[in-house]
């Protein structure tokens, strides 16, 4: 007789985090920028300082090229206020600013129902929590 094994473990708090921010980063990104014009090392800076402190520049580099290649955001070149190498600074286009908004709404959307499903039903007796 073979033993069947689950198809996936639970996944731990980080991963679930981690799980759940791959699906949403993009946003972070764009409301980021959307609030100023920003450069690679802020980014983690600004996630971190906001509760997102699992999010590598290994994750934000790629992400960044890939919303460039798709015409959310655009970039450019500016001086290093401490003198060094010029810096990459990122800002949004129109259609990255119609994406935010679509995306904020779609956020909204189901962060509402899974907010309320998760805090109004106790997991052991099925009654109401209110």
């Amino acid at each position: 007789m073979t033993k069947r094994l689950p198809k996936e473990l639970p996944a731990t708090g980080d991963q679930r985090r981690s799980q759940l921010l791959r699906g949403v980063l993009d946003l972070c990104l764009l409301s980021l920028i959307a609030e100023r014009p920003r450069y690679g090392f802020e980014f983690a800076e600004a996630l971190a300082a906001g509760g997102l402190e699992l999010v590598s520049d290994g994750s934000i580099y790629p992400l960044l090229a890939r919303m460039e290649r798709s015409g959310l955001i655009s970039s450019y070149r500016a001086p290093s206020p401490t003198g060094g190498a010029p810096r990459k600074y990122y800002r949004l286009t129109g259609e990255g600013q119609a994406e935010l908004g679509r995306g904020r709404a779609d956020w909204h959307a189901f962060a509402g129902p899974v907010g309320r499903i998760l805090t109004t039903t106790t997991p052991s007796t099925g009654e109401n929590t209110q």
